[in-house]
């Protein structure tokens, strides 16, 4: 039985097996709404304060981001698992010291990384291309810095408990309330007349806000578990022996490459962040640089929410492999791994397919002009790549790989550095979205390459799936095409921002079902996946022309 942490040999893994489940699909929910709230805000964020908006929001966040992951990404994970440890042997004492711990050492973490924004603000912004712009908001987001680490050392305290709905719940605390902050405050500077600045620095003052919110509701559930520990008073019975470097060092060892490995999406904006604006304005001038940064930035929250299910089988793919290799179920650990990448492609490269075709009816419905359209489409299959990254440093880092796929994503980011100084001045926008695309496609390669390389069985009718995954993205482009030309024929001149919102949507719906229907006459599902979905199953050997 499971009881506070506590598993007893009488159905123990059974009972372990379905609380994992159970809250992976907490945090998986918790997740899917936070990327959802988080893809969606640019949208009305960039119809309230324009390009420049975007600009000056665009600039600062993924460098914030960059440093949160640094600081926070991989704790979560490391504390849960060395309080599961303690919790396993009744050691509540040693869990709430690793903790403790943990919170001190993220906390000063915190501290240097604030100290180093807040101070260096003015030169992050010079570097950046304007001092004038970006000070203030850098200056600004710096403050979330103090809090979410010492966040990250709670959550992975509750997850060692197996505990995620604490996690959950404030992560969605977290995100509506930093939303919210966004919208708002964008709204109100933007109305009282301060401009995109002070809007672009409110915006990021929700990074601060939403943290402080989700502390308080951590605070609340620890509150919760400190009463039920001073009632618990057998947990108290076997001393931690370990010290506290020690534990601060095992945390960190088990974080740090996973912290990197999580910079996959924020390092390549990080490298736009310091030279596309740079480049455009040696060439045209800031003003023009400005805008055209602004229109740049559009693609990134399509990319953002591309990415969701890709990070959910990352996160999942760590401890997974790494459990059935430990209990020397090598064969069973390839046969997921393999899964899960022809999940993420399935999903990814229909989804890039889909956003290159419609492109400009996208661009137009979200942000009321075309403009950038065809670097938002060149954007679209970097959505595929990453997406493919993000899932094959999982399955890397499942095996023990642990900094290959950081060699690799450094590797990309020169890569797209290069890219970028060699493009942008010839093609503008166009060049940086190439870059982005060419910069992905490589880290990618290099990464699935030594993902395949882990695999001992080979893989069977591959020329057969190569062959119906061919079939499969042909009758969706012809689909998705031929959809949008008859509708935008249909609607002659009249393609404003609602008919573009309409011919979007019809053709999206329709794309769907084409591939959906595709996926199944052309077996790119194998009948082995399908006997593990039997409700599924069954939908597909009732419309007996989906399969045959």
């Amino acid at each position: 039985m499971y009881n506070g942490g506590h598993v007893t040999k009488k159905g123990g893994t059974e009972i372990v097996e379905k609380s994992f489940i159970k809250g992976a699909t907490i945090l998986g929910l918790a997740g899917l709404i936070c990327k959802i709230l988080g893809a969606i805000y640019r949208i009305p964020y960039q119809n309230i304060t324009g390009n420049e908006g975007m600009y000056v929001y665009q600039q600062v966040y993924p460098l914030f981001s960059t440093l949160i992951i640094l600081a926070t990404a991989g704790f979560p994970l490391a504390i849960s698992k060395l309080v599961s440890e303690r919790v396993a042997v009744g050691d509540e004492v040693g869990a709430k010291q690793v903790y403790n711990v943990s919170s001190i050492g993220l906390l000063i973490t915190g501290v240097f990384f604030f100290s180093v924004l807040y101070f260096g603000a003015p030169w992050f912004a010079q570097w950046m291309g304007n001092e004038e712009m970006l000070t203030l908001p850098i200056e600004t987001v710096s403050f979330a810095l103090l809090i979410i680490p010492v966040m990250a050392a709670a959550r992975g305290y509750f997850q060692g408990y197996q505990d995620m709905m604490p996690t959950a719940v404030s992560q969605v605390i977290e995100q509506f309330v930093r939303v919210c902050t966004i919208l708002l405050l964008s709204y109100l500077m933007i109305t009282l007349g301060y401009g995109p600045v002070y809007a672009g620095a409110g915006a990021v003052f929700g990074s601060f806000t939403g943290a402080v919110a989700g502390f308080i509701v951590l605070l609340v559930y620890m509150r919760k578990k400190r009463i039920e520990r001073a009632t618990n008073v057998s947990a108290e019975k076997k001393p931690y022996t370990k010290g506290k470097r020690k534990v601060l060092k095992e945390v960190f060892l088990i974080a740090f490459p996973i912290c990197l490995g999580s910079l996959v999406l924020p390092l390549y904006q990080l490298v736009d962040s310091f030279t596309v604006a740079n480049i455009l304005e040696q060439a045209k001038g800031e003003a023009f640089a400005i805008a055209q940064k602004g229109i740049y930035d559009r693609g990134q929250p399509l990319i953002q929410f591309a990415s969701f299910f890709a990070s959910a089988i990352s996160l999942s793919l760590v401890p997974s492999i790494a459990d059935l290799r430990a209990r020397g179920e090598t064969r069973k650990a390839e046969n997921r791994a393999r899964l899960a990448l022809r999940v993420t492609w399935m999903l990814g490269l229909p989804a890039s397919i889909g956003l290159f075709i419609i492109a400009e009816p996208v661009n137009v419905m979200l942000f009321e002009d075309s403009a950038g359209s065809s670097a938002l489409a060149i954007l679209a299959f970097s959505a595929f790549f990453s997406t493919l990254g993000i899932t094959s440093v999982g399955i890397l880092q499942g095996f023990g790989k642990l900094y290959l796929p950081v060699l690799f994503l450094f590797l990309g980011s020169i890569v797209k550095i290069g890219l970028n100084y060699s493009l942008i001045p010839t093609i503008g926008i166009e060049g940086a979205a190439w870059a982005s695309v060419l910069a992905y496609a490589f880290s990618t390669y290099l990464t699935l390459r030594a993902c395949l390389q882990q695999f001992t069985g080979k893989m069977s009718n591959k020329g057969a799936q190569i062959r119906s995954g061919v079939l499969t993205i042909f009758l969706l482009v012809v689909s998705t095409k031929g959809v949008l030309e008859i509708l935008r024929w249909g609607f002659g001149e009249a393609q404003g921002r609602v008919s573009m919102t309409f011919i979007s949507l019809v053709t999206v719906i329709i794309g769907i079902f084409v591939y959906i229907f595709a996926l199944f006459r052309f077996h790119l599902i194998p009948d082995e996946d399908l006997e593990q979905l039997p409700k599924l199953q069954s939908i597909v050997h009732k419309f007996r022309w989906l399969r045959r």
